[in-house]
């Protein structure tokens, strides 16, 4: 029996690493003789450079910078042997930084971002993966451009920084939103409210978004801010897209592809995955979709598990042949979010499935 785990983190409880490992532990009691498989996943926001390390090594890079809240916080970075720097937007600008009595995306600022973008150019990296997810901003990467321009303009603008080294650089952000900019659909009107947002909030930061993309177009001679991913962290997507020339990877898949999970595939029993929280935003470019999406071309089966589970139908149409919501029904929601309960919840959801 091989099993192949890709079990992305349960937010704000369990990292996919202490995820992974109870589902391994699990496995090895219950299952005689089982060959595992563990991988340590990420669609881009919060783990990737825990991904970043498990597939591919390299060093990690402390940097003293500014939060959403432009407060002193500590964050870092990963480079790899061949000089690619991976950056984790939410280390910066993560939501999970700011009290929730403080969040306000009308304030908060992506500046912290740039400030880590800075400091991969000046230790000589051109090759630059941001992984966008999980951020407290909604103010279109401005503050992660401003930080740029501080950086290397000299005083000029964001044009002098792109003719120093900057200019230098590719990137490719890693993203698996596919929302434009602003509008119905943008970063202020689907993400605004989840980051502390009022109504009023909304259509302010949207129409920034609106003013500041027509702007942006009017000085470059085009506008990629209706292309997907445009709207993801924020309006980050959108300033790497449209200042920086970046490139979109789906976050998911890039990390797969990393950790070579479809070589793992082979001889492979079942592979289970799983995240916080299933319904069928899943399927909508999330790990475990792509996870999913893999497996069945291979002819593997795929088991979900989740922290608590909705449109149950929906995802066992879509080809998962089993999920399961690890927390009892009866369970209280804090209780089931602390860590050694979330652990023994996936042991013992584990355990039942391979009765």
């Amino acid at each position: 029996m091989k099993y192949v785990l890709a079990i992305d983190s349960f937010k704000g409880c369990l990292s996919s690493c202490e995820a992974g490992a109870a589902a391994e532990e699990a496995l090895r009691d219950a299952v005689p003789d089982v060959e595992v498989s563990r991988l340590t996943v990420s669609d881009g926001g919060e783990g990737m450079l825990d991904a970043v390390m498990s597939a591919a090594g390299g060093s990690r890079h402390a940097v003293s910078v500014h939060d959403a809240m432009m407060r002193p916080v500590t964050a870092g970075y990963v480079t790899d042997a061949g000089g690619t720097a991976y950056i984790e937007s939410a280390a910066s600008c993560g939501l999970t930084l700011i009290e929730p009595e403080l969040r306000s995306p009308v304030r908060a600022t992506s500046y912290g971002v740039g400030e880590l973008v800075a400091d991969t150019v000046r230790r000589g990296c051109r090759n630059i993966v941001v992984g966008l997810g999980g951020s407290a901003v909604s103010d279109a990467g401005a503050g992660m451009l401003r930080a740029l321009t501080d950086a290397f303009a000299d005083g000029g603008t964001f044009d002098n920084a792109l003719r120093s080294v900057l200019g230098q650089c590719r990137f490719t952000i890693a993203c698996d939103v596919r929302n434009p900019l602003y509008g119905p659909e943008g970063a202020a009107c689907v993400y605004g409210p989840q980051k502390g947002a009022t109504p009023d909030d909304v259509d302010l930061l949207d129409g920034r978004a609106r003013r500041f993309a027509g702007f942006s177009a009017r000085h470059f001679g085009f506008d990629r801010s209706c292309e997907p991913g445009a709207g993801a962290a924020g309006g980050l997507g959108y300033a790497f897209m449209q200042y920086l020339g970046a490139t979109v990877r789906g976050g998911a898949d890039l990390m797969l592809d990393m950790a070579g999970f479809d070589g793992m595939l082979h001889d492979a029993t079942c592979v289970i995955t799983g995240e916080g929280r299933a319904d069928r935003q899943t399927l909508m470019g999330k790990l475990p979709g792509s996870v999913l999406s893999r497996a069945r071309a291979a002819g593997v089966p795929v088991w979900l598990i989740a922290g608590s589970v909705a449109d149950v139908s929906c995802l066992l149409e879509a080809g998962f042949a089993r999920v399961e919501a690890v927390t009892p029904a009866d369970m209280d929601t804090a209780y089931a979010m602390r860590p050694d309960t979330a652990r023994e919840n996936i042991k013992e959801t584990i355990k039942r499935l391979t009765i």
